[in-house]
């Protein structure tokens, strides 16, 4: 089961970049934001509804949902849809992958748990892949102002992601279901992403377009309903150390539709990469120990 939300998450995950780059343009970001949460927290609630599940969370997850609302469903995703307008998603995705690390640093933090060194390892291998991969990417920006800026906001952007893990660890802990959880947090998120959208004047409308349109379905329903459901309830099994590691494959994953269709080119570094995200994986996984543990189990 763990391996199967694994593999939607990351299949989902590392296709919605180039569905966000297609929301950009006459639309304001939080405008968009707030369309894709509203559409998703509404599939939710019919979810829940014909699953004849409790709908309303008891009174103490409410604090937890609402940090949880603004970190994960708002200020995270204004963090990456204003990262990418100004610098390329290969950049954001290099930034995002530092996930695990932050989750591993923000647990033992305010949560107290014990760092992994194998979730730790992992990641650090793996980071070191996607800088492989982009490398070339990044040759061209790394002088440039504006590049710093995207990153650092790249960066705050993947900070909400992780504080957003941790609160939906802490109500799965309170026996509490991440259907609902994320149907009141997007709610929130997108409440508060129109509230600031009218105060600051900006024009809420969705443009009639049909990249723009089957963006923003994909980007809610599988994005959004499938995708964080899928990934949060992975936070619940595994931990939010391990569960994060998917962040390090999702920019595979968007190399490869790249390669499709805007013609990247594959290199002997981008190879190196590509194997060094995979013995991330075997780490952070604990993989090899296991598999090894196994074939002596069999031998015997």
């Amino acid at each position: 089961m763990n391996l199967l939300l694994y593999v939607v998450t990351v299949l989902i995950w590392g296709t919605t970049w180039i569905a966000i780059k297609w929301q950009l343009g006459a639309v304001p970001p939080p405008v968009s934001i707030a369309w894709r949460f509203f559409i998703a927290a509404f599939v939710l609630f019919a979810i829940l509804r014909a699953m004849r599940r409790p709908i309303v969370p008891p009174r103490a997850a409410w604090p937890y949902l609402a940090a949880q609302g603004l970190a994960l469903f708002c200020v995270n995703f204004l963090c990456f849809y204003y990262a990418e307008s100004i610098v390329p998603s290969g950049l954001v995705a290099v930034v995002f992958s530092t996930a695990p690390l932050l989750n591993s640093i923000n647990g033992r933090i305010f949560m107290g748990r014990p760092l992994q060194p194998t979730a730790i390892v992992g990641a650090l291998l793996g980071l070191a892949g996607i800088g492989c991969l982009f490398v070339q990417q990044m040759a061209g920006h790394i002088g440039e102002h504006a590049t710093w800026l995207g990153l650092v906001i790249a960066l705050g952007g993947t900070l909400c992601f992780s504080i957003g893990n941790l609160l939906s660890s802490r109500m799965q802990s309170m026996g509490l279901h991440p259907l609902a959880t994320n149907g009141w947090a997007m709610l929130f998120g997108a409440g508060v992403l129109t509230l600031a959208s009218l105060a600051l004047g900006l024009h809420f409308s969705i443009e009639p377009d049909a990249r723009y349109l089957g963006a923003l379905l994909y980007l809610a329903i599988p994005g959004s309903v499938i995708g964080f459901t899928a990934y949060l309830t992975l936070v619940g099994r595994i931990g939010p150390e391990r569960a994060a590691y998917c962040t390090v494959l999702f920019p595979l994953v968007a190399l490869a539709v790249s390669t499709v269709f805007e013609g990247y080119r594959w290199s002997l570094l981008a190879v190196i990469g590509l194997l060094l995200v995979v013995a991330g994986n075997l780490v952070a996984f604990d993989l090899t120990r296991r598999l090894f543990a196994r074939r002596s189990g069999l031998a015997r």
